[in-house]
């Protein structure tokens, strides 16, 4: 079935309407970019004293879709259920009668809409889309009834998924309390552990291969390398890998090995220091020089699985922030400065059990992965399908 196609600046207002600092009221409800999880997940809010913010915001209401416009590619992209004010970064949009504001959202969280809005920012480093380009994207827009319909079709499909997440994300917390049970707080270390070794001496520590360098006329082969994006916390996202020309002596230098823990350099600051372990899910492959290989010297003191947790912990996180260098909304670290992070050296014995915990959740883990991926595909499939006029 063919529907009229609307911009969405007819069946929708993009609302600015500015709350000056002085005004605001003690006990709102803010909510910042930060609170949106990508996808349009509300983490939380802040409840912020007369005076506390120094800029002004935007109004919404639970009538409101909540649209990141900063970083559109992230597809913060929320349905609040409150009133209160948010950052400037987000444009509230409030939907005409004619308009059901879940099929709204799931129509501009398909990731051709996401890409299409990332296409159309403006800015380098920081990219915005305008509300004016916001309000020329066009929608499909059967009778509202139908919007519905949609709408609680893709809801259904979209509860499964999350029920999926949030067990990984028990399983994820499983493992943080017993690394804390078994370690104590790695910040004050309260049980006493080694601390007088430095990362730089226990490891080697490489930086990956460079885009765009000089080949000089060598002989190359194409090889798969993992850049910033597929480096997460924790894990890795290997679905999309991009290759690259390389020389045989890249090659050998850059190759990554099981158990190597790759480090992201920065960016954001929440990719300061972010990292897993490799497990040879690809041959051959190498990694960008944004990317940091770190590769224990022996297994003597550390094991991989209890480095990359400590790395990972809030002392790394405490360590990574305090030690980066910062611009605008940019942070990284550099290899002096992640040689030179302070270990803490628990007995082989104990790492090693805790190694064998997180290998027994990671299997686990796996299997709901794999599940949600066929949930995903199912609800890929439902989303072009509604949106087509094909449910």
């Amino acid at each position: 079935m063919l529907w009229e196609m609307v911009a969405l600046q007819k069946i929708a207002s993009i609302e600015r309407s500015v709350v000056q600092p002085e005004v605001i009221e003690h006990g709102t409800a803010y909510l910042g970019l930060e609170h949106i999880e990508a996808g349009g997940r509300i983490l939380g809010k802040q409840y912020v004293d007369e005076g506390e913010l120094a800029s002004a915001k935007f109004l919404f209401t639970p009538r409101h879709l909540l649209f990141g416009k900063l970083r559109p590619y992230l597809a913060k992209i929320a349905l609040p259920d409150f009133e209160g004010i948010c950052s400037t970064d987000i444009l509230p949009v409030l939907p005409s009668d004619s308009l059901d504001r879940r099929y709204l959202a799931f129509f501009l969280r398909q990731p051709s809409l996401v890409d299409y809005a990332n296409s159309r920012a403006i800015g380098a480093n920081l990219p915005r889309l305008s509300p004016s380009e916001l309000g020329r994207i066009t929608i499909p827009l059967p009778p509202i009834e139908e919007q519905k319909r949609i709408a609680a079709i893709l809801d259904a499909a979209d509860a499964l998924r999350a029920k999926r997440r949030e067990s990984i994300a028990q399983l994820d917390a499983l493992l943080q309390s017993t690394f804390l049970d078994m370690f104590g707080d790695p910040v004050t270390n309260p049980m006493g552990w080694d601390e007088s070794a430095k990362l730089g001496e226990l490891a080697e520590i490489v930086s990956g291969v460079t885009k765009g360098r000089k080949i000089n006329g060598k002989s190359t082969r194409e090889v798969p390398y993992l850049a910033v994006s597929n480096v997460q916390d924790r894990h890795l996202l290997l679905e999309a890998v991009k290759t690259i020309e390389a020389t045989n002596d890249e090659i050998i230098k850059y190759s990554l090995r099981f158990h190597d823990i790759l480090l992201t350099e920065g960016g954001d600051p929440d990719k300061l220091g972010r990292g897993s372990l490799w497990h040879d899910a690809i041959p051959d492959c190498i990694h960008q020089n944004h990317v940091f290989r770190v590769r224990l010297l022996s297994l003597e003191r550390l094991i991989p699985v209890f480095l990359n947790w400590l790395i990972g912990s809030a002392k790394g996180k405490s360590y990574f922030l305090r030690s980066a260098k910062q611009t605008t909304g940019i942070a990284s670290i550099n290899m002096r400065q992640l040689r030179a992070f302070p270990l803490l050296i628990p007995p082989l014995s104990l790492q090693r059990r805790f190694a064998s915990i997180v290998e027994a959740a990671e299997r686990q883990k796996a299997r709901l992965r794999a599940h949600l991926d066929e949930l995903d595909a199912l609800f890929a499939s439902l989303q072009s399908r509604a949106f087509n006029g094909e449910l």
